[in-house]
């Protein structure tokens, strides 16, 4: 009987993946040289449902050897998810072009 197996298939904004676990959203890949965290600090809640207000962005390699934090190569907050989404996607994309 053959066996098949479903890839999950994962949201990608500008053609890098999103992941998001409780209130931390990874945007890029782990093998990359560079992934995007976002962290929502703070959120409101607009017509019963739940919208970002406060979110930190940061810029982090991916590179198992450098400690954690030096890792962090860039770091910011914005006041909504569009704003950090905007800076996030900017970042990866010049980080990946240095390579």
């Amino acid at each position: 009987m053959p066996t098949t197996t479903k890839k999950k298939e994962l949201l990608e904004y500008k053609g890098h993946p999103l992941m998001r676990k409780e209130n931390i959203i990874y945007y890029g890949s782990m093998s990359d040289s560079h992934i995007i965290m976002m962290q929502i600090l703070e959120s409101d809640q607009i017509n019963g449902m739940p919208v970002a207000k406060r979110i930190s962005v940061q810029l982090q390699q991916t590179n198992p050897n450098v400690r954690i934090k030096e890792r962090i190569v860039k770091k910011t907050e914005k006041s909504s998810l569009w704003a950090a989404m905007d800076i996030a996607s900017i970042w990866l994309n010049r980080a990946l072009s240095n390579k």
